[in-house]
């Protein structure tokens, strides 16, 4: 039996189920946003495994309300479940435009590889799990792969590579990797409405079925 740690880098997953295939229907994943974690981990644990913890990281896009309001939604629901959520932060950046020859203002999310690393490396300390896995294509993350993996060798670390998504340095360096399919994000989907325990109820946002 292993205890298996699931570190969801959320932006890295949200942009893969956000640029669907091209095709007749380019929206095809869009209803997978609305996303059990909990749900989506069980598909790559078998029954004589334990989980030990599933962390999200995210950074809200403040400037943005509606999608704000949105992703608070998708916290709560997945709160519910034993998701801890951790936050990282926007930063303004200046940037060079090539076709107007200007610097503009953009944003740049900050943080999450670092909070990623960070949590990979305290949860080892901790001796919180046996396997770690990793639901990324994110290959920034493989100097924090790689320094666990030196330090504490009795441990593996694997990678789920969000669907849509190809990662081969990733998978190389990980002890073992899935490829995230369509049928799993399915059967871990929210249904459209959720029943509080208080009452209430969580509605999945229109644009997400």
């Amino acid at each position: 039996m292993s205890r298996i740690a699931f570190l969801v880098d959320g932006f890295n997953l949200y942009h893969a189920l956000d640029h669907s295939p091209s095709g007749p229907n380019p929206k095809r994943y869009h209803r997978y946003k609305w996303l059990s974690l909990s749900k989506l981990a069980q598909a790559y644990v078998t029954s004589s495994d334990t989980i030990a913890g599933i962390y999200y990281f995210t950074t809200l896009a403040t400037w943005d309300p509606a999608k704000v309001a949105k992703h608070r939604l998708f916290i709560r629901a997945n709160e519910m479940e034993g998701v801890e959520v951790v936050y990282g932060e926007f930063k303004r950046k200046q940037k060079f435009c090539n076709r107007c020859h200007k610097l503009f203002w953009t944003v740049e999310e900050k943080q999450t590889d670092v909070n990623i690393a960070l949590k990979l490396f305290q949860l080892a300390v901790q001796d919180v799990y046996d396997k770690a896995v990793i639901i990324s294509g994110d290959t920034d993350l493989l100097p924090a792969v790689k320094a666990v993996r030196a330090t504490f060798p009795i441990k593996t670390i694997g990678v789920v590579i969000p669907i849509g998504r190809a990662s081969e340095d990733f998978k190389k360096n990980a002890d073992f990797h899935y490829k995230m399919k369509e049928h799993q994000l399915q059967a871990s989907r929210f249904p459209d409405t959720i029943t509080l325990p208080t009452g209430g109820t969580l509605v999945c946002p229109p644009s997400w079925r």
